[in-house]
């Protein structure tokens, strides 16, 4: 039995603490909110997220980070992307520098360009070894996996043996974990997926038909290949769960929040009428931003991201979107 910290009471954050403590570890997780705290501990439901799921008594929740984080032995980051180094840099403060460190996010942060095990890595350092900080990632909605729906995810880390401690510690039976050694290859998936399920709900919404949308998906996964070989990971991570796999469940999945969005932008809606009616964060919106700029930077082409920054950031039509993919130049299907 471990001493798992989870810091952020979101839909993941959740349903990790709920797979933790299925495996009888003891589970304190943080929020920023006091009445998630308070939910949680007087009623055991997060009443912002997954609330309609009895949390066990053993998951204790609290509102200080360094009450949260004391005596952890493991300690998931499931905040998003963007709010990934506010909070590891407060929560530096109070580790040991003994802790396994987690990301569970999926994501880029804009300007630095770094994924989430990057950041922590950045933030961390002179407290907590690299070689201590893994990745857990794969095709696993929140609301699932808090139902302790069957769910298949990786584990990376920058040492086989602490990717290894990620595996033994959150296997379930209906959580099965892998081990893949491509932290790199398995970030990226994770973080581009969510561009093309905004893309993905973009053409259901639009009613631009079936054919589009396995277009969309299979040269999205070829888009993921491509920022990936730049970046030294292997190809087949793109072909597993981290990729293929977390690819096709966005895409299609209505517990999508990405797909959500771009579906209602599909519908003709704004982004300010989107978000006005989320309580929770579509990591893709803010990762288009930032692998734009990392496409631009590098020189590397990658037209759909580059059709969904347009739609959100640039007020594109939808429609003339597509319009610009369909009359690219004719080019080799395979060829990187």
């Amino acid at each position: 039995m471990k001493k798992i910290s989870i810091i952020g009471a979101g839909s993941f954050g959740t349903a990790i603490a709920m797979v933790s403590a299925s495996n009888r570890h003891s589970v304190s997780i943080w929020a920023r909110e006091r009445e998630v705290v308070d939910g949680i501990n007087q009623n055991h439901i997060n009443p912002s997220y997954l609330s309609n799921i009895k949390l066990p008594e053993q998951i204790k929740a609290y509102y200080s980070l360094e009450e949260a984080l004391k005596g952890a032995e493991m300690v998931v980051f499931a905040t998003p992307t963007h709010a990934m180094r506010e909070v590891s840099g407060k929560a530096k403060n109070f580790l040991s520098g003994d802790e396994i460190i987690i990301s569970v996010a999926k994501g880029i942060e804009q300007d630095s360009l770094l994924t989430p095990s990057q950041i922590l890595v950045n933030v961390l350092d002179g407290i907590v070894l690299e070689d201590q900080i893994g990745v857990l990632t794969g095709p696993s909605h929140a609301e699932e996996v808090g139902l302790h729906k069957a769910t298949t995810v990786v584990a990376t880390a920058y040492s086989k043996r602490v990717a290894r401690i990620i595996q033994e510690t959150f296997m379930t039976t209906m959580f099965r974990v892998y081990l893949n050694q491509d932290i790199i290859g398995a970030e990226i998936g994770g973080a581009l997926k969510n561009i093309m399920a905004i893309a993905a709900g973009i053409v259901d919404g639009a009613e631009l038909g079936d054919n589009a949308k396995a277009a969309l998906m299979t040269r999205g996964l070829h888009e993921m290949k491509r920022m990936g070989s730049a970046l030294g990971a292997s190809q087949d991570t793109f072909s597993g769960l981290t990729g293929m796999g977390d690819l096709i469940v966005t895409c299609t999945s209505t517990h999508s929040r990405n797909r959500y969005v771009g579906y209602n932008i599909g519908k003709g809606k704004t982004m300010d009428e989107i978000t006005s009616g989320m309580n929770m964060v579509a990591e893709g919106v803010k990762t288009a931003r930032s692998v734009h700029q990392w496409s631009k930077k590098n020189n590397v082409e990658m037209p759909i991201t580059e059709a969904v920054y347009k739609v959100l950031f640039k007020n594109m039509d939808p429609k003339d979107a597509v319009n610009e993919l369909m009359t690219r130049n004719a080019k080799d299907e395979i060829m990187i």
